[in-house]
């Protein structure tokens, strides 16, 4: 277990944010960590929705239940954060 900031790009949010997250967190943990700062607050809540997490520029989303420290995500990478159906 160690702290691992990324930065989210959530959508419809202006800004960005440094999140300081788990490395045994799954994407699920790490998308409701990003989130937290921004739905409610500058986001529109989407209780229909899951929020699913992609690098950069990215067209494929990580796996729901991979662990950070599965992926290939570096510190301060700049992860978006999509609204997607369940």
């Amino acid at each position: 277990m160690a702290l691992f900031p990324v930065i989210s790009n959530f959508q419809y949010d202006f800004v960005l944010q440094l999140v300081p997250v788990d490395t045994e967190n799954t994407m699920d943990e790490v998308a409701a960590a990003a989130a937290h700062h921004s739905v409610g607050r500058r986001v529109a809540p989407r209780p229909d929705k899951v929020v699913r997490v992609r690098r950069q520029g990215s067209d494929s989303f990580f796996p729901r239940h991979a662990k950070l420290s599965e992926t290939d995500i570096k510190p301060m990478e700049a992860l978006e954060f999509i609204f997607c159906d369940s």
